[in-house]
Protein backbone atom coordinates (compact mmCIF):
# COMPACT_ATOMS: atom_id res chain seq x y z
CA UNK A 1 0.00 0.00 0.00
CA UNK A 2 1.20 3.56 -0.87
CA UNK A 3 0.51 5.60 2.01
CA UNK A 4 0.88 8.80 0.04
CA UNK A 5 -1.91 7.68 -2.19
CA UNK A 6 -4.26 6.54 1.06
CA UNK A 7 -3.58 10.06 1.74
CA UNK A 8 -4.56 11.17 -0.84
CA UNK A 9 -7.77 9.65 -1.42
CA UNK A 10 -8.69 10.46 2.05
CA UNK A 11 -8.07 14.31 1.13
CA UNK A 12 -10.05 13.75 -2.01
CA UNK A 13 -7.09 14.33 -4.46
CA UNK A 14 -7.41 10.95 -5.80
CA UNK A 15 -10.16 8.76 -6.91
CA UNK A 16 -10.88 5.75 -4.24
CA UNK A 17 -11.07 2.08 -5.61
CA UNK A 18 -14.53 1.09 -4.18
CA UNK A 19 -16.84 3.68 -2.90
CA UNK A 20 -19.52 1.84 -0.36
CA UNK A 21 -22.18 4.57 -0.79
CA UNK A 22 -25.44 5.52 1.12
CA UNK A 23 -24.33 3.37 4.59
CA UNK A 24 -25.29 3.42 7.68
CA UNK A 25 -22.12 2.88 9.64
CA UNK A 26 -22.05 0.91 12.69
CA UNK A 27 -19.68 3.05 14.91
CA UNK A 28 -18.00 0.62 17.42
CA UNK A 29 -16.18 3.31 19.37
CA UNK A 30 -18.99 5.05 20.41
CA UNK A 31 -21.85 2.55 19.60
CA UNK A 32 -23.39 5.22 16.90
CA UNK A 33 -24.73 5.01 13.28
CA UNK A 34 -23.61 7.23 11.01
CA UNK A 35 -24.63 7.78 7.12
CA UNK A 36 -22.34 8.16 4.69
CA UNK A 37 -20.25 6.51 2.17
CA UNK A 38 -16.67 4.97 2.65
CA UNK A 39 -13.80 5.63 0.33
CA UNK A 40 -11.64 1.86 -0.12
CA UNK A 41 -7.81 2.72 -1.23
CA UNK A 42 -6.09 -0.40 -1.90
CA UNK A 43 -7.57 -2.88 1.01
CA UNK A 44 -7.55 0.22 3.43
CA UNK A 45 -10.67 2.40 4.54
CA UNK A 46 -9.27 5.81 3.28
CA UNK A 47 -12.47 7.72 4.86
CA UNK A 48 -15.58 8.48 6.03
CA UNK A 49 -18.04 11.30 4.27
CA UNK A 50 -19.00 12.74 1.28
CA UNK A 51 -16.80 10.70 -0.94
CA UNK A 52 -18.15 9.88 -4.58
CA UNK A 53 -15.10 9.56 -6.87
CA UNK A 54 -14.25 5.54 -6.98
CA UNK A 55 -13.25 3.21 -9.78
CA UNK A 56 -16.28 0.87 -8.61
CA UNK A 57 -18.85 1.90 -6.35
CA UNK A 58 -21.74 -0.17 -4.68
CA UNK A 59 -24.36 1.60 -3.32
CA UNK A 60 -25.81 0.16 -0.08
CA UNK A 61 -29.32 1.50 -0.25
CA UNK A 62 -29.22 2.75 3.55
CA UNK A 63 -28.14 -1.20 4.53
CA UNK A 64 -26.06 -1.37 7.34
CA UNK A 65 -22.20 -1.55 7.21
CA UNK A 66 -19.87 -2.75 9.98
CA UNK A 67 -16.52 -4.30 11.02
CA UNK A 68 -15.83 -8.08 9.61
CA UNK A 69 -16.56 -10.24 13.05
CA UNK A 70 -13.45 -11.15 15.01
CA UNK A 71 -13.56 -14.42 16.42
CA UNK A 72 -11.22 -14.34 19.81
CA UNK A 73 -10.98 -18.04 21.05
CA UNK A 74 -11.70 -20.95 18.94
CA UNK A 75 -10.50 -24.08 17.52
CA UNK A 76 -10.92 -24.71 13.77
CA UNK A 77 -10.26 -28.63 13.77
CA UNK A 78 -13.18 -28.74 15.80
CA UNK A 79 -15.43 -28.19 12.72
CA UNK A 80 -13.50 -31.68 11.44
CA UNK A 81 -13.10 -29.32 8.31
CA UNK A 82 -10.08 -28.75 6.14
CA UNK A 83 -8.69 -24.98 6.67
CA UNK A 84 -10.33 -24.17 2.98
CA UNK A 85 -13.88 -25.51 3.56
CA UNK A 86 -13.61 -23.92 6.86
CA UNK A 87 -13.17 -20.42 5.91
CA UNK A 88 -15.82 -21.14 3.31
CA UNK A 89 -18.14 -21.53 6.45
CA UNK A 90 -16.86 -18.65 7.87
CA UNK A 91 -16.52 -15.97 5.33
CA UNK A 92 -20.30 -15.86 4.08
CA UNK A 93 -21.63 -15.87 8.07
CA UNK A 94 -18.94 -12.44 8.49
CA UNK A 95 -15.98 -14.23 10.12
CA UNK A 96 -13.16 -12.01 8.78
CA UNK A 97 -10.18 -12.70 11.60
CA UNK A 98 -9.82 -15.76 13.71
CA UNK A 99 -7.35 -16.17 16.78
CA UNK A 100 -6.67 -19.49 17.69
CA UNK A 101 -3.52 -21.62 18.92
CA UNK A 102 -4.30 -24.66 16.98
CA UNK A 103 -3.82 -26.82 20.08
CA UNK A 104 -5.64 -29.90 18.40
CA UNK A 105 -2.97 -30.15 15.52
CA UNK A 106 -0.13 -29.69 18.03
CA UNK A 107 -0.80 -32.11 20.15
CA UNK A 108 -0.80 -34.70 17.08
CA UNK A 109 1.96 -33.34 14.49
CA UNK A 110 3.41 -30.79 17.00
CA UNK A 111 5.19 -27.64 15.46
CA UNK A 112 5.03 -28.56 12.11
CA UNK A 113 1.19 -29.05 11.87
CA UNK A 114 1.01 -25.33 13.31
CA UNK A 115 3.23 -24.00 10.35
CA UNK A 116 1.29 -26.23 8.21
CA UNK A 117 -1.76 -25.14 8.96
CA UNK A 118 -0.56 -21.15 8.89
CA UNK A 119 0.98 -21.29 5.43
CA UNK A 120 -2.33 -23.05 4.39
CA UNK A 121 -4.50 -20.23 6.12
CA UNK A 122 -2.56 -17.78 4.33
CA UNK A 123 -3.96 -18.46 1.02
CA UNK A 124 -7.64 -17.64 1.99
CA UNK A 125 -9.77 -14.50 2.34
CA UNK A 126 -9.67 -14.19 6.36
CA UNK A 127 -6.91 -13.59 8.48
CA UNK A 128 -5.58 -16.10 11.05
CA UNK A 129 -3.88 -15.12 14.23
CA UNK A 130 -1.66 -17.49 16.15
CA UNK A 131 -1.86 -17.74 19.97
CA UNK A 132 1.10 -20.58 20.38
CA UNK A 133 -0.47 -23.34 22.68
CA UNK A 134 1.59 -23.88 26.10
CA UNK A 135 0.27 -26.99 27.01
CA UNK A 136 1.02 -29.57 24.17
CA UNK A 137 0.32 -32.16 26.48
CA UNK A 138 -2.25 -30.34 28.43
CA UNK A 139 -0.36 -32.24 31.29
CA UNK A 140 1.72 -35.21 31.98
CA UNK A 141 -1.68 -37.37 33.02
CA UNK A 142 -2.18 -38.63 29.11
CA UNK A 143 0.00 -39.19 25.91
CA UNK A 144 -0.01 -36.71 23.12
CA UNK A 145 1.69 -37.14 20.03
CA UNK A 146 3.84 -34.20 20.00
CA UNK A 147 5.22 -31.54 22.62
CA UNK A 148 5.57 -27.84 22.35
CA UNK A 149 8.81 -27.32 24.08
CA UNK A 150 9.75 -23.68 25.56
CA UNK A 151 12.20 -23.91 22.86
CA UNK A 152 9.40 -24.11 19.98
CA UNK A 153 7.48 -21.48 21.83
CA UNK A 154 10.93 -19.03 21.51
CA UNK A 155 10.30 -20.15 17.45
CA UNK A 156 6.71 -19.53 16.87
CA UNK A 157 6.49 -16.31 18.65
CA UNK A 158 8.37 -14.96 15.42
CA UNK A 159 6.59 -16.28 13.11
CA UNK A 160 4.33 -13.83 11.29
CA UNK A 161 0.95 -13.69 12.25
CA UNK A 162 1.62 -14.70 15.87
CA UNK A 163 0.34 -12.28 18.97
CA UNK A 164 1.01 -14.61 21.73
CA UNK A 165 0.93 -17.23 24.15
CA UNK A 166 -2.48 -19.31 23.99
CA UNK A 167 -4.54 -21.01 26.38
CA UNK A 168 -2.67 -21.70 30.25
CA UNK A 169 -4.38 -25.11 30.36
CA UNK A 170 -2.29 -26.17 33.47
CA UNK A 171 -3.42 -24.03 36.29
CA UNK A 172 -2.61 -27.20 38.79
CA UNK A 173 0.80 -27.03 37.41
CA UNK A 174 1.31 -22.96 37.38
CA UNK A 175 -0.27 -22.80 41.07
CA UNK A 176 2.32 -25.56 42.28
CA UNK A 177 5.06 -23.56 40.76
CA UNK A 178 6.19 -26.01 38.07
CA UNK A 179 9.87 -25.00 36.48
CA UNK A 180 8.05 -26.00 33.14
CA UNK A 181 5.20 -23.77 33.21
CA UNK A 182 7.03 -20.93 34.22
CA UNK A 183 9.42 -20.58 31.68
CA UNK A 184 6.48 -21.35 28.86
CA UNK A 185 4.61 -18.37 30.39
CA UNK A 186 8.08 -16.26 30.94
CA UNK A 187 9.02 -16.65 26.99
CA UNK A 188 6.18 -14.99 25.92
CA UNK A 189 7.61 -11.95 27.44
CA UNK A 190 5.37 -8.45 26.72
CA UNK A 191 2.95 -10.90 24.60
CA UNK A 192 -0.42 -11.21 25.95
CA UNK A 193 -1.10 -14.56 27.72
CA UNK A 194 -4.93 -16.26 27.47
CA UNK A 195 -5.75 -18.15 30.32
CA UNK A 196 -8.52 -21.38 30.97
CA UNK A 197 -9.44 -21.11 34.45
CA UNK A 198 -12.65 -23.53 34.91
CA UNK A 199 -14.14 -22.65 38.60
CA UNK A 200 -10.99 -21.21 39.83
CA UNK A 201 -11.59 -18.08 42.60
CA UNK A 202 -10.18 -16.99 45.40
CA UNK A 203 -6.03 -17.01 46.29
CA UNK A 204 -5.72 -19.32 43.34
CA UNK A 205 -7.12 -16.92 41.04
CA UNK A 206 -5.15 -14.77 42.46
CA UNK A 207 -2.03 -16.24 42.08
CA UNK A 208 -3.04 -17.71 38.28
CA UNK A 209 -3.53 -13.79 37.67
CA UNK A 210 -0.03 -13.06 39.17
CA UNK A 211 1.65 -14.53 36.13
CA UNK A 212 -0.02 -12.21 33.71
CA UNK A 213 -3.04 -14.37 32.25
CA UNK A 214 -5.41 -11.97 30.88
CA UNK A 215 -8.43 -13.90 29.91
CA UNK A 216 -10.69 -16.77 30.92
CA UNK A 217 -13.17 -18.21 28.19
CA UNK A 218 -14.39 -21.28 30.86
CA UNK A 219 -16.20 -19.03 33.19
CA UNK A 220 -19.89 -21.47 33.68
CA UNK A 221 -20.98 -19.60 36.17
CA UNK A 222 -22.27 -16.11 37.23
CA UNK A 223 -20.53 -15.43 40.89
CA UNK A 224 -17.09 -16.77 38.88
CA UNK A 225 -17.88 -14.71 36.02
CA UNK A 226 -17.54 -11.37 38.09
CA UNK A 227 -14.93 -12.40 40.31
CA UNK A 228 -13.24 -12.70 37.24
CA UNK A 229 -14.10 -9.33 35.69
CA UNK A 230 -13.14 -7.85 39.23
CA UNK A 231 -9.62 -9.12 39.47
CA UNK A 232 -8.93 -7.78 36.09
CA UNK A 233 -9.80 -10.27 33.58
CA UNK A 234 -11.25 -10.22 30.18
CA UNK A 235 -14.07 -12.47 29.72
CA UNK A 236 -14.74 -14.38 27.24
CA UNK A 237 -18.21 -15.69 26.78
CA UNK A 238 -18.54 -18.46 24.68
CA UNK A 239 -21.28 -20.18 23.39
CA UNK A 240 -20.23 -23.37 21.05
CA UNK A 241 -21.76 -26.18 20.21
CA UNK A 242 -21.67 -28.00 23.49
CA UNK A 243 -20.74 -25.25 25.21
CA UNK A 244 -23.58 -23.24 26.25
CA UNK A 245 -22.41 -19.83 28.67
CA UNK A 246 -24.27 -17.16 27.45
CA UNK A 247 -27.51 -16.82 28.95
CA UNK A 248 -25.20 -17.41 32.77
CA UNK A 249 -23.32 -14.84 31.94
CA UNK A 250 -25.24 -11.95 30.14
CA UNK A 251 -26.00 -10.30 33.07
CA UNK A 252 -22.64 -9.53 33.59
CA UNK A 253 -22.52 -7.37 30.43
CA UNK A 254 -23.12 -3.35 31.54
CA UNK A 255 -22.11 -0.05 31.15
CA UNK A 256 -19.09 -0.58 32.97
CA UNK A 257 -18.26 -3.86 32.19
CA UNK A 258 -18.59 -4.26 28.82
CA UNK A 259 -15.71 -3.52 27.09
CA UNK A 260 -13.71 -6.25 29.20
CA UNK A 261 -16.20 -8.65 27.55
CA UNK A 262 -15.51 -10.65 24.39
CA UNK A 263 -18.36 -13.03 22.74
CA UNK A 264 -16.32 -16.25 21.21
CA UNK A 265 -17.30 -20.04 20.54
CA UNK A 266 -14.19 -22.19 21.23
CA UNK A 267 -15.96 -25.23 20.10
CA UNK A 268 -17.99 -25.18 16.98
CA UNK A 269 -19.40 -28.69 15.14
CA UNK A 270 -19.37 -28.20 11.15
CA UNK A 271 -23.08 -28.99 11.45
CA UNK A 272 -23.39 -25.50 13.39
CA UNK A 273 -21.42 -23.88 11.34
CA UNK A 274 -23.49 -24.52 8.35
CA UNK A 275 -26.95 -24.39 9.81
CA UNK A 276 -26.19 -21.35 12.17
CA UNK A 277 -23.13 -20.14 11.90
CA UNK A 278 -19.85 -19.34 13.62
CA UNK A 279 -19.97 -15.76 15.85
CA UNK A 280 -22.46 -14.33 14.17
CA UNK A 281 -24.72 -16.94 15.51
CA UNK A 282 -23.63 -15.95 19.21
CA UNK A 283 -24.32 -12.46 18.28
CA UNK A 284 -27.77 -13.18 16.95
CA UNK A 285 -28.40 -15.39 20.33
CA UNK A 286 -26.72 -12.46 21.88
CA UNK A 287 -29.23 -9.83 20.92
CA UNK A 288 -31.82 -12.08 21.08
CA UNK A 289 -31.34 -12.59 24.74
CA UNK A 290 -31.76 -8.84 25.30
CA UNK A 291 -28.46 -7.29 24.48
CA UNK A 292 -28.37 -3.98 22.69
CA UNK A 293 -27.22 -4.73 18.73
CA UNK A 294 -24.62 -2.66 18.85
CA UNK A 295 -23.07 -3.62 22.05
CA UNK A 296 -23.05 -7.67 21.06
CA UNK A 297 -21.34 -6.33 17.72
CA UNK A 298 -18.69 -4.42 19.88
CA UNK A 299 -17.84 -7.56 21.74
CA UNK A 300 -17.13 -9.45 18.57
CA UNK A 301 -15.24 -6.85 16.84
CA UNK A 302 -13.26 -4.10 18.07
CA UNK A 303 -13.21 -5.42 21.91
CA UNK A 304 -11.22 -8.78 20.43
CA UNK A 305 -9.37 -5.86 18.66
CA UNK A 306 -8.00 -4.13 21.44
CA UNK A 307 -7.47 -7.27 23.44
CA UNK A 308 -5.32 -9.13 21.26
CA UNK A 309 -3.49 -5.71 19.90
CA UNK A 310 -4.69 -6.76 16.90
CA UNK A 311 -4.10 -2.97 15.08
CA UNK A 312 -6.56 -1.25 12.35
CA UNK A 313 -8.62 -3.92 12.70
CA UNK A 314 -12.39 -4.15 14.87
CA UNK A 315 -13.89 -0.79 13.52
CA UNK A 316 -14.95 1.17 10.15
CA UNK A 317 -12.54 4.03 10.42
CA UNK A 318 -10.01 5.89 8.11
CA UNK A 319 -6.74 3.52 7.88
CA UNK A 320 -8.50 0.35 9.20
CA UNK A 321 -8.13 -2.74 6.61
CA UNK A 322 -11.19 -2.59 4.91
CA UNK A 323 -12.76 -6.00 6.14
CA UNK A 324 -16.34 -5.17 6.53
CA UNK A 325 -20.04 -6.68 6.10
CA UNK A 326 -23.27 -5.21 5.31
CA UNK A 327 -26.14 -5.65 7.11
CA UNK A 328 -29.83 -5.60 6.29
CA UNK A 329 -30.99 -5.94 9.52
CA UNK A 330 -28.90 -5.46 13.03
CA UNK A 331 -31.28 -7.05 14.98
CA UNK A 332 -31.86 -10.32 12.83
CA UNK A 333 -27.67 -9.81 12.21
CA UNK A 334 -27.91 -12.14 8.58
CA UNK A 335 -24.91 -10.97 6.78
CA UNK A 336 -25.69 -9.71 3.37
CA UNK A 337 -22.03 -8.90 1.76
CA UNK A 338 -18.31 -9.62 3.61
CA UNK A 339 -15.77 -7.59 2.21
CA UNK A 340 -11.80 -8.24 2.95
CA UNK A 341 -9.57 -6.09 2.51
CA UNK A 342 -11.67 -4.42 0.39
CA UNK A 343 -12.66 -7.16 -1.70
CA UNK A 344 -16.00 -8.79 -2.06
CA UNK A 345 -15.49 -12.23 -0.80
CA UNK A 346 -19.46 -13.19 -0.06
CA UNK A 347 -22.82 -12.46 -1.04
CA UNK A 348 -26.04 -13.28 0.22
CA UNK A 349 -24.33 -16.35 2.17
CA UNK A 350 -22.40 -17.52 -0.73
CA UNK A 351 -18.51 -17.61 -0.90
CA UNK A 352 -17.13 -15.83 -3.93
CA UNK A 353 -13.77 -17.46 -3.78
CA UNK A 354 -12.55 -20.92 -4.22
CA UNK A 355 -11.31 -23.53 -1.84
CA UNK A 356 -7.84 -24.30 -1.79
CA UNK A 357 -7.31 -27.79 -0.54
CA UNK A 358 -4.17 -28.81 1.57
CA UNK A 359 -2.07 -31.72 -0.46
CA UNK A 360 -3.94 -34.68 0.90
CA UNK A 361 -1.00 -36.72 1.81
CA UNK A 362 0.30 -33.77 4.22
CA UNK A 363 -0.37 -34.84 8.06
CA UNK A 364 -1.84 -38.49 7.70
CA UNK A 365 -1.30 -41.46 8.51
CA UNK A 366 -0.68 -40.75 12.17
CA UNK A 367 -2.92 -43.48 14.14
CA UNK A 368 -0.25 -46.25 15.67
CA UNK A 369 -2.09 -48.13 17.97
CA UNK A 370 -0.43 -51.40 19.58
CA UNK A 371 -2.87 -54.03 18.95
CA UNK A 372 -4.68 -54.97 21.37
CA UNK A 373 -7.78 -57.86 21.66
CA UNK A 374 -11.27 -57.55 23.16
CA UNK A 375 -10.14 -58.66 26.71
CA UNK A 376 -8.28 -55.73 26.71
CA UNK A 377 -11.25 -53.87 27.58
CA UNK A 378 -12.76 -55.49 30.78
CA UNK A 379 -13.05 -53.90 33.43
CA UNK A 380 -12.52 -56.05 36.78
CA UNK A 381 -12.71 -54.51 40.27
CA UNK A 382 -13.73 -55.74 44.05
CA UNK A 383 -14.28 -52.46 45.15
CA UNK A 384 -18.00 -52.32 46.35
CA UNK A 385 -18.99 -48.66 44.77
CA UNK A 386 -16.73 -46.83 41.46
CA UNK A 387 -15.97 -43.70 40.60
CA UNK A 388 -18.25 -42.59 37.74
CA UNK A 389 -17.88 -39.26 35.26
CA UNK A 390 -21.41 -37.52 35.14
CA UNK A 391 -22.41 -35.47 32.49
CA UNK A 392 -23.52 -31.97 33.43
CA UNK A 393 -26.14 -30.83 30.33
CA UNK A 394 -25.04 -28.09 27.77
CA UNK A 395 -21.43 -27.70 29.81
CA UNK A 396 -18.27 -30.15 29.17
CA UNK A 397 -17.35 -29.82 33.10
CA UNK A 398 -18.44 -33.00 34.66
CA UNK A 399 -19.43 -34.17 38.10
CA UNK A 400 -17.44 -37.10 40.46
CA UNK A 401 -20.05 -39.59 41.17
CA UNK A 402 -19.70 -42.95 43.22
CA UNK A 403 -22.04 -45.50 42.14
CA UNK A 404 -22.67 -49.40 42.75
CA UNK A 405 -21.76 -50.80 39.45
CA UNK A 406 -23.71 -53.56 37.88
CA UNK A 407 -21.31 -56.99 37.82
CA UNK A 408 -20.53 -60.52 36.71
CA UNK A 409 -18.15 -61.39 39.68
CA UNK A 410 -15.51 -59.43 39.60
CA UNK A 411 -16.23 -58.14 36.34
CA UNK A 412 -17.87 -54.36 35.82
CA UNK A 413 -20.62 -54.06 33.41
CA UNK A 414 -22.18 -51.33 31.65
CA UNK A 415 -25.93 -50.76 33.16
CA UNK A 416 -28.13 -48.91 30.29
CA UNK A 417 -30.66 -49.41 32.07
CA UNK A 418 -29.05 -46.68 35.06
CA UNK A 419 -27.27 -44.82 32.17
CA UNK A 420 -24.05 -46.22 33.30
CA UNK A 421 -21.92 -46.91 30.46
CA UNK A 422 -18.38 -47.83 29.96
CA UNK A 423 -15.78 -45.51 28.80
CA UNK A 424 -12.56 -46.42 26.86
CA UNK A 425 -9.16 -44.01 25.90
CA UNK A 426 -6.76 -45.97 23.53
CA UNK A 427 -3.52 -44.21 23.02
CA UNK A 428 -2.94 -44.15 19.53
CA UNK A 429 0.17 -42.04 18.97
CA UNK A 430 3.29 -44.51 20.27
CA UNK A 431 1.63 -47.75 20.17
CA UNK A 432 2.25 -47.87 24.11
CA UNK A 433 -0.31 -50.28 24.49
CA UNK A 434 -2.18 -47.57 27.12
CA UNK A 435 -6.11 -48.52 27.53
CA UNK A 436 -7.65 -46.12 29.93
CA UNK A 437 -11.15 -48.08 31.26
CA UNK A 438 -14.01 -46.24 33.46
CA UNK A 439 -17.50 -45.44 33.71
CA UNK A 440 -19.85 -42.29 32.17
CA UNK A 441 -23.46 -41.39 33.10
CA UNK A 442 -25.69 -39.03 31.09
CA UNK A 443 -25.46 -40.22 27.31
CA UNK A 444 -28.52 -42.54 27.56
CA UNK A 445 -27.16 -44.68 24.93
CA UNK A 446 -29.37 -48.04 25.33
CA UNK A 447 -27.10 -50.10 22.45
CA UNK A 448 -24.22 -50.09 20.28
CA UNK A 449 -21.19 -47.65 21.17
CA UNK A 450 -19.81 -44.74 19.93
CA UNK A 451 -15.81 -44.32 19.14
CA UNK A 452 -13.94 -41.21 17.92
CA UNK A 453 -10.19 -39.97 17.27
CA UNK A 454 -11.40 -36.51 18.47
CA UNK A 455 -10.19 -36.40 22.18
CA UNK A 456 -9.42 -33.39 23.53
CA UNK A 457 -6.58 -32.21 23.85
CA UNK A 458 -3.86 -34.84 23.24
CA UNK A 459 -6.89 -37.00 20.49
CA UNK A 460 -5.92 -40.40 21.50
CA UNK A 461 -9.18 -43.17 20.44
CA UNK A 462 -12.32 -42.46 22.81
CA UNK A 463 -15.27 -44.74 23.07
CA UNK A 464 -18.07 -44.99 25.09
CA UNK A 465 -20.43 -48.41 24.94
CA UNK A 466 -23.51 -50.18 26.28
CA UNK A 467 -20.98 -53.60 25.83
CA UNK A 468 -17.50 -54.39 24.85
CA UNK A 469 -17.91 -56.10 21.77
CA UNK A 470 -19.60 -53.08 19.97
CA UNK A 471 -17.09 -50.81 21.49
CA UNK A 472 -14.20 -53.09 19.93
CA UNK A 473 -15.68 -52.79 16.85
CA UNK A 474 -16.22 -48.94 16.97
CA UNK A 475 -12.41 -48.45 18.00
CA UNK A 476 -11.08 -50.84 15.52
CA UNK A 477 -12.87 -49.10 12.90
CA UNK A 478 -11.67 -45.97 13.80
CA UNK A 479 -7.99 -47.07 13.89
CA UNK A 480 -9.06 -48.49 9.97
CA UNK A 481 -10.34 -45.43 8.87
CA UNK A 482 -6.79 -43.68 9.63
CA UNK A 483 -9.11 -41.37 12.38
CA UNK A 484 -12.81 -40.55 12.67
CA UNK A 485 -16.25 -41.15 14.21
CA UNK A 486 -18.03 -44.31 14.37
CA UNK A 487 -21.40 -45.65 15.47
CA UNK A 488 -21.84 -49.20 16.01
CA UNK A 489 -23.95 -51.80 16.90
CA UNK A 490 -23.37 -54.98 15.77
CA UNK A 491 -21.57 -53.52 12.69
CA UNK A 492 -20.42 -50.60 11.84
CA UNK A 493 -23.70 -48.47 10.92
CA UNK A 494 -22.04 -45.04 10.04
CA UNK A 495 -18.38 -43.58 9.80
CA UNK A 496 -16.64 -40.72 9.05
CA UNK A 497 -13.06 -40.31 8.53
CA UNK A 498 -10.87 -37.98 9.49
CA UNK A 499 -7.43 -38.76 7.92
CA UNK A 500 -5.74 -35.58 8.75
CA UNK A 501 -4.28 -35.93 12.00
CA UNK A 502 -7.47 -38.00 13.09
CA UNK A 503 -8.94 -34.86 13.47
CA UNK A 504 -10.09 -33.26 9.84
CA UNK A 505 -11.82 -34.60 7.11
CA UNK A 506 -10.82 -33.93 3.22
CA UNK A 507 -14.25 -33.40 2.05
CA UNK A 508 -16.37 -30.40 1.44
CA UNK A 509 -18.47 -28.82 3.94
CA UNK A 510 -21.89 -29.60 3.12
CA UNK A 511 -20.55 -33.34 2.67
CA UNK A 512 -18.69 -33.69 6.51
CA UNK A 513 -22.29 -31.35 7.83
CA UNK A 514 -24.59 -33.97 6.12
CA UNK A 515 -22.14 -37.47 7.30
CA UNK A 516 -22.07 -35.90 11.19
CA UNK A 517 -26.12 -35.02 10.84
CA UNK A 518 -26.14 -38.92 9.81
CA UNK A 519 -23.89 -39.84 12.50
CA UNK A 520 -25.71 -38.58 15.29
CA UNK A 521 -28.76 -39.61 14.36
CA UNK A 522 -27.75 -43.09 14.20
CA UNK A 523 -26.68 -42.12 17.95
CA UNK A 524 -29.94 -40.95 18.85
CA UNK A 525 -31.56 -44.08 17.46
CA UNK A 526 -29.42 -46.01 19.76
CA UNK A 527 -31.15 -43.55 22.89
CA UNK A 528 -28.38 -40.71 22.88
CA UNK A 529 -30.31 -37.80 24.61
CA UNK A 530 -27.42 -35.38 24.57
CA UNK A 531 -27.15 -33.02 21.73
CA UNK A 532 -23.84 -32.77 19.96
CA UNK A 533 -23.13 -36.31 21.50
CA UNK A 534 -19.63 -36.28 19.50
CA UNK A 535 -18.78 -33.39 20.75
CA UNK A 536 -19.17 -34.29 24.40
CA UNK A 537 -17.49 -37.38 24.43
CA UNK A 538 -14.52 -35.62 22.80
CA UNK A 539 -14.14 -33.63 25.84
CA UNK A 540 -14.03 -36.63 28.19
CA UNK A 541 -10.56 -37.63 28.13
CA UNK A 542 -9.66 -33.81 28.90
CA UNK A 543 -7.97 -33.54 32.20
CA UNK A 544 -7.69 -29.76 33.16
CA UNK A 545 -11.78 -29.92 33.07
CA UNK A 546 -12.78 -30.58 36.25
CA UNK A 547 -13.98 -32.70 38.15
CA UNK A 548 -13.18 -36.39 36.55
CA UNK A 549 -11.76 -37.36 33.39
CA UNK A 550 -10.32 -40.97 31.56
CA UNK A 551 -7.04 -40.29 29.92
CA UNK A 552 -5.27 -43.34 28.06
CA UNK A 553 -3.14 -43.49 31.59
CA UNK A 554 -6.08 -43.72 33.84
CA UNK A 555 -9.20 -41.75 35.87
CA UNK A 556 -8.17 -38.37 36.46
CA UNK A 557 -9.04 -36.06 39.25
CA UNK A 558 -8.53 -32.80 38.11
CA UNK A 559 -9.33 -30.67 40.81
CA UNK A 560 -6.42 -32.68 42.90
CA UNK A 561 -4.25 -32.67 38.98
CA UNK A 562 -3.85 -36.53 40.14
CA UNK A 563 -4.69 -39.95 39.29
CA UNK A 564 -7.11 -42.49 41.10
CA UNK A 565 -6.04 -45.61 42.51
CA UNK A 566 -6.47 -48.34 40.14
CA UNK A 567 -10.12 -49.73 40.59
CA UNK A 568 -8.67 -52.84 38.80
CA UNK A 569 -7.67 -56.12 41.30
Amino acid sequence: MNLQNLIKVATGEMPADLILANAQIINTFTAEIEKGNVAIYRGRIAGIGDYRDGKETIDLGEKYLAPGLINGHTHPESSMLNIDQYALALVPRGTTSVVTDFHEIANVCGLRGLKQMLDWARRLPIDFFLMVPPCVPATSLETAGAEVTPEDIRKALRWKNTIGLGEMMNFPGLLAGDKGVLQKITMAGGRLRDGHAPGLGGKSLNAYLSAGIGSCHETTALEEGREKLRRGMHLMIREGSSEKNLETLLPLVNDNTYRRCILVVDDRSCVDLLSDGDIDAVVRKAIKLGLPPLRAIQMATINPAEYFRLPYLGAVAPGYFANLIVLGDISRFQTEMVFYRGRLVAREGKPLFPPSSPASGEMTRTMRVKPFGIEALALASSNTTLPVIELVPHQIITKFRQERPKRDNSLVLPDPERDILKLVVVERHKATGNIGLGLVKGFGLKKGALASSVAHDSHNIVAVGTNDRDTYIAIKEVERLGGGLVVANGKTLKALALPMAGLLSQEPLENVAANLRDLERAAVELGVRVPSPFTILSFLALPVIPELRLTDKGLVDVVKGAFLPKTSD
